[in-house]
């Protein structure tokens, strides 16, 4: 075996060892790239870079940068992180000082104005920075200077420590909570000997205000710090936040307290002790804000949780166990049964049953053999199985899902988009109120009671419940869908679904099981049809449409010596709904429709014209063959109506939806299907253009449309409807354009799919409505003099949890009695 190299992990080729001190301790690395790179990151102070658990992760992601961060600008530290290493990239920073809806704004405006910056947007959620920029125009280095300067410590995310960084910023929290709550029991105790009589005594009056001034301002310095470091920045960026309003109202108790204790003669009371209350109670609300935003986002990490960190690699001396990360594509990997298989890949050995519900959702075993996919996080059940490496990590298909989840939890409804742009103005309006509040007061009162009432209007009139009406249920609604088999990866979509009027499926692998099966086939003028047919194999191997898919499969079932013939073509060109092309051994192929072809001027014989109509009664599909610009064959493939699709039809017509079959199959074919279906608006003999064309024009009258599809000519369609949804057993192109996939290949799921977009947009209007009968209330109140800081801080943080809560209610959707419910109402 050869060494590693210490730093990337990947093997040393022979004569590349290059050797270097790291720390007085002699390290292997693969190339001076890899050295110089090490150093560097030693030199930062930053050498827990390179800390592992036994499984091969890193217990945390690199210590936020202070002085020295250019070595995030080295791509093999960016590798790591960054998908492509070219001009435009894009990564995923985080950042523990998000901490309201506010940040958002702050620091997406921050960033926009760098030049290079082509995107950046935040994931309130999760604390996450989604970043696109230009290599050439800006380093990444300087984005993360540009963040720290409005003070936010950013650096890049790493799914595997995640949790450890929430943890460590949840922990650094509740000792801030803990050290405020001691200091307002300490604080208490003199404030109780105040009102029970010791103020009269003007000596133990002021020695009293002295110490409890002092306890207040160690508090203020350590448990205050959140909140007056989110003012000074948002100050600094010349924007409002949450945190100067509180800051405001914090200060003002503070130094009319303080003037109060350096003035032994006047009259009014110190509120040291409700200050400290308030700012304990605010912590509370934040620590339990972030509880329960770890738990709406639990449902991601059991998804990452799934996939294994160590797996059994095949090598010249055995089976050797090794971290996932250091697999490379090709490798060998041992899978016992009970064992979750660690990557995406190729059964290369042994046979046995897989448990794949964690992808489908559904708990049936999926017998796998020789040639078979199995995706990382799978469940073999029985059987050893060798598997050949193709994707390891995030680009796993496990890998893939988590990160569409976790943009689906970070994008922005339109509802979302216009409640951030309300933030800043809020803040400013709240200020003001606060402003005219104390200067009625002091001119209708006195001092203390336009204090008490400026103060309490900053503390109640919190945007936090209204920020978090929004991203707190569509976090939840796709976490807790991606569990059930239906994977939401624009959070947007589940506001736009409900309004959708028309709903187009494309036929062949949506409607229909897309498992085709070649019923029959006809030979025209031919030297010899075995040949034919083998090359038929080579060609349609190379195709991803579930049409080339049956051929390949029921003729290598026909003939076995099929599968172990070599596959490579010379020339290959898919044509998108038309058909595929391709070079054999000097003979020219073309397979697709008769339109195609005779686009070509080639002869279509009458004898094979008849007996394709005659099998479209039948609901078959023809496939016709040319070689060399000769036709000279048809194939018949028939597919099965899938077993819910009739009962989906139904439903979408019960909701009052328009239902449309747009497929590019024969005409004849598509009315047979659609006449199975219980009749539906038909578009058949449709191009890819075509169907992108259809779906254009259906928006154009006014109506809000839904593409369902799985194939590659669907893509084009898919993109263009307000709302895309995929087949988890579709191609990868129409998953990538799909705003929703459904793993679990039900069509059902459609329907279940726009209850949950009814149920979200429910709960977001009940957040925003309580968040404005709250402010409504209590504002007015507040001003008035009627309420007390300590009673406004008790106030404002449930405000954020009954948003939080009724967000959480969204977990409910997929329970047994849910369930039923919904099945009973759709019989009904």
């Amino acid at each position: 075996m050869n060494p590693s190299c210490y730093h990337c992990g990947q093997g040393i080729n022979q004569g590349a060892l290059v050797l270097r001190k790291i720390n007085q301790v002699e390290r292997e690395f693969c190339c001076h790239g890899c050295a110089g790179v090490c150093d560097a990151i030693h030199e930062a102070g930053l050498e827990s870079f390179y800390r592992r658990t036994p499984e091969g992760e890193l217990f945390s992601p690199p210590p936020p940068p202070n002085k020295d961060i250019e070595f995030f600008d080295y791509d093999e530290v960016q590798s790591q992180y960054v998908g492509g290493l070219d001009q435009k990239r894009e990564i995923t920073l985080i950042s523990e000082a998000i901490h309201c809806a506010a940040c958002i704004w702050l620091i997406e405006h921050t960033l926009a104005k760098l030049d290079g910056v082509q995107m950046a947007k935040v994931n309130f959620t999760n604390k996450q920075i989604k970043l696109r920029w230009d290599n050439d125009q800006i380093k990444l280095s300087q984005i993360i200077q540009e963040l720290n300067r409005v003070g936010y410590d950013a650096t890049p995310y790493d799914a595997s420590s995640s949790e450890e960084a929430f943890r460590k910023a949840n922990r650094d929290l509740l000792y801030r909570l803990g050290f405020a709550g001691f200091a307002m029991m300490n604080v208490m105790w003199f404030s109780v000997a105040l009102y029970a009589g010791a103020d009269e005594d003007t000596e133990f009056r002021h020695y009293f205000h002295w110490i409890e001034f002092i306890i207040a301002t160690i508090t203020l310095a350590y448990s205050g710090k959140p909140f007056l470091a989110g003012a000074i920045t948002s100050l600094k960026a010349r924007s409002v936040g949450m945190d100067v309003s509180i800051s405001l109202g914090i200060l003002t108790t503070y130094f009319y307290s303080f003037w109060v204790t350096i003035d032994p003669l006047h009259p009014g009371n110190v509120y040291y002790d409700t200050m400290i209350d308030f700012m304990f109670l605010l912590l509370i609300g934040r620590y339990l804000e972030a509880i329960s935003k770890n738990k709406a986002i639990d449902s991601t990490r059991r998804l990452m949780d799934l996939q294994p960190k160590v797996a059994r690699l095949k090598t010249e001396n055995g089976i050797e166990i090794v971290p996932v990360r250091k697999l490379q594509a090709n490798d060998v990997v041992l899978v016992k049964p009970g064992d979750q298989v660690p990557v995406d890949g190729e059964v290369v050995e042994g046979i046995g049953n897989v448990n794949e519900s964690m992808l489908s959702g559904e708990s049936r075993e999926v017998f796998k053999t020789v040639g078979s996919h199995v995706s990382a996080g799978t469940l073999n059940l029985d059987g050893a199985l060798f598997i050949k490496v193709t994707s390891i990590l995030q680009d796993t298909m496990l890998g893939k899902i988590v990160h569409m989840v976790e943009d689906a939890q970070g994008s922005k409804a339109p509802i979302q988009c216009t409640a951030e742009k309300i933030m800043p103005w809020f803040v400013s309006v709240v200020i003001a109120l606060a402003t005219l509040s104390f200067v009625y007061w002091i001119v209708n009162a006195d001092l203390e009671t336009a204090m008490i009432a400026a103060t309490s209007v900053l503390i109640i009139t919190c945007p936090c419940a209204f920020g978090l009406a929004t991203p707190m249920a569509t976090a939840v609604a796709s976490g807790v869908s991606a569990q059930n088999g239906i994977l939401i990866k624009n959070g947007a979509v589940l506001e736009v679904l409900n309004s959708i009027d028309h709903f187009v499926f494309d036929k062949t692998g949506t409607l229909t099981k897309g498992q085709m099966q070649l019923k029959d086939y006809n030979f025209y003028d031919i030297e010899s049809e075995y040949e034919l047919l083998k090359d038929l194999v080579k060609v349609e191997f190379h195709s991803e449409h579930s049409l080339g898919k049956a051929i390949v499969q029921s003729l290598q079932a026909q003939h076995p010596e099929f599968k172990t013939l070599d596959m490579k073509t010379t020339y290959f060109q898919a044509h998108p709904g038309k058909g595929v092309e391709a070079k054999v051994q000097g003979k020219h192929y073309q397979i697709g429709t008769s339109q195609w072809l005779e686009g070509f001027e080639l002869a279509i014989p009458e004898q094979l014209r008849a007996l394709e109509a005659e099998k479209a009664q039948l609901g078959q599909t023809s496939v016709w063959v040319a070689q060399n610009n000769r036709i000279v064959a048809i194939l018949f493939l028939e597919d099965e109506i899938r077993d819910d699709a009739v009962e989906m039809i139904q439903r979408l017509k019960q909701r009052g939806k328009k239902v449309t079959l747009l497929s590019g199959d024969r005409q004849l074919v598509a009315e047979t299907v659609a006449e199975r279906l219980g009749g539906m608006a038909l578009q058949a003999e449709v191009l890819p253009e075509q169907k992108h064309l259809a779906i254009q024009t259906l928006q154009k009258d006014g109506q809000m449309v839904a593409m369902v599809g799985d194939g590659i000519n669907d893509a084009p369609a898919m993109a263009r409807a307000d709302v895309s949804i995929a087949l988890g057993s579709g191609t990868d192109v129409s998953m990538d354009c799909a705003d929703i996939v459904l793993l679990n290949n039900e069509l059902l799921s459609v329907d279940t799919a726009i209850d949950l977009s009814e149920r979200t947009l429910k709960t977001i209007k009940e957040n925003i409505a309580s968040s404005i009968i709250y402010n409504i209330t209590l504002v007015p109140l507040a001003m008035a003099a009627m309420l007390t800081p300590l009673i406004a801080a008790i106030t404002m943080p449930l405000s954020s949890l009954v948003v939080i809560g009724n967000a959480a209610r969204i977990r409910s959707f997929y329970s047994k009695n849910a369930i039923a419910k919904r099945r009973q109402k759709s019989v009904e």
